[in-house]
């Protein structure tokens, strides 16, 4: 695997803002900081969710996008976007969806994480933008960066160093997992695969299970915010 370079490192804490003639809490919102900082279990020092039941939580601690991914989307916006423009805590380059095996092992910083899902994107990302079809096209493209849960805490600056610890023996990519999730939902055998991997997040797993079972439920809420 050729070398990581975190680019940025981005926090922010949730705000309130108006959506659909409705408030809404949102940690969207995410700037970069020069500081070097604790990541614990949950989070950076300094970050939150407004939604904790679809982001945050010890699956879900770290949101990581490929810096790879920035030219498209500042060409489907029409504007530049500054680092953490996706929500995400770690901007990185060298390293993709394609690249990515969910249950691999990293040195962050003085921390280790582990790839644990497929970051979902929901509709926070349309609240900033105000691109209605920018989910659809997040899931389309594959665009979606991916979620780190900590094994061990430790603090983590812009300047350190993402390496790879371990591989899952697996390889089950991020990609595979989107494409399986969005566009292969009858895929029985690629469902099953995926299971398999032990380290995958408990959500996730839940799904596919639902899905397997033919109780799967509507995602339309996470996609457009209406209750």
């Amino acid at each position: 695997m050729a070398s990581i370079e975190i680019i940025s490192l981005n926090v922010g804490m949730p705000k309130q803002v108006q959506f659909q003639q409705k408030e809404i809490s949102t940690g969207i919102f995410k700037t970069p900081t020069n500081e070097a900082l604790y990541l614990s279990s949950l989070n950076f020092e300094g970050d939150g969710q407004g939604d904790l039941i679809h982001h945050g939580g010890r699956e879900k601690a770290v949101c990581v996008y490929p810096y790879e991914h920035y030219p498209f989307w500042e060409n489907e916006l029409k504007r530049p976007l500054e680092y953490g423009a996706l929500g995400e805590n770690l901007t990185i380059k060298g390293l993709l969806e394609t690249d990515v095996c969910i249950g691999d092992v990293f040195k962050l910083g003085k921390a280790i994480v582990q790839v644990s899902q497929p970051r979902q994107p929901c509709y926070k990302l349309t609240v900033r933008y105000g691109l209605p079809d920018m989910l659809l096209k997040v899931q389309q493209t594959g665009y979606t960066g991916f979620y780190f849960r900590v094994l061990e805490e430790g603090v983590v600056s812009k300047d350190d160093e993402l390496s790879l610890l371990q591989r899952q023996p697996k390889e089950v990519t991020i990609s595979f997992a989107n494409r399986i999730m969005h566009r292969e939902k009858d895929n029985i055998e690629g469902i099953k695969q995926i299971l398999e991997v032990e380290e995958l997040s408990s959500n996730w797993r839940k799904t596919f299970l639902k899905r397997l079972a033919g109780t799967e439920k509507d995602s339309s809420e996470r996609l457009t915010g209406n209750m």
